[in-house]
């Protein structure tokens, strides 16, 4: 017998919010683990699309290989990144397990991931990459949420906050 706690009552301050749903309004749940990793026309980077509608903004996971690549490109709205395993560089800083970093639209940069990473992304618009079209669905380029570091053009060299956040290189 399992013992249930009710909420207190509590005054109602916008009565046209109900519990139920339309069917156009109701969740969408996903089994994403379970979902199959979609190649991209870039080497070493998979993705599975979690949500995705025609003006371009997108949700997906993304899983790249050692050593995997995002070309240069440029966001051509607020891109989102949570780190959720491995590292993503470029020439501004990294991130890692647990990190997040966010771009403005206009932001440029090529990614890299030196030991592998799975990261989650939210973009607004897809990206516009500077040597053509990337990963194509449904298509559309799917933009990429990472950072890298541009060490062999460069020298430039990423280094970690002592405090773990992400760092941008000095």
């Amino acid at each position: 017998m399992s013992a249930q706690v009710s909420a207190p009552a509590r005054k109602v301050v916008h009565s046209d919010i109900k519990p139920e749903n339309l069917a156009e309004r109701a969740s969408h749940y996903l089994d994403a683990p379970n979902m199959p990793w979609e190649t991209t026309k870039f080497p070493g980077i998979q993705i599975k699309v979690l949500y995705s509608d025609d003006s371009g903004i997108t949700t997906a996971l993304f899983k790249l290989a050692p050593g995997a690549v995002v070309p240069l490109h440029e966001h051509t709205a607020l891109e989102q990144t949570y780190v959720l395993e491995g590292t993503i560089e470029d020439h501004e800083g990294v991130c890692g397990p647990g990190q997040f970093v966010w771009r403005p639209a206009g932001n440029q940069h090529e990614a890299v991931s030196p030991n592998g990473a799975v990261i989650l992304g939210f973009f607004l618009k897809p990206n516009r990459f500077a040597y053509g079209r990337g990963s194509h669905r449904r298509g559309r380029a799917i933009g990429f949420a990472i950072r890298v570091i541009d060490g062999a053009a460069t020298g430039r060299i990423a280094f970690r906050s002592r405090s773990g956040g992400c760092a941008r290189p000095q």
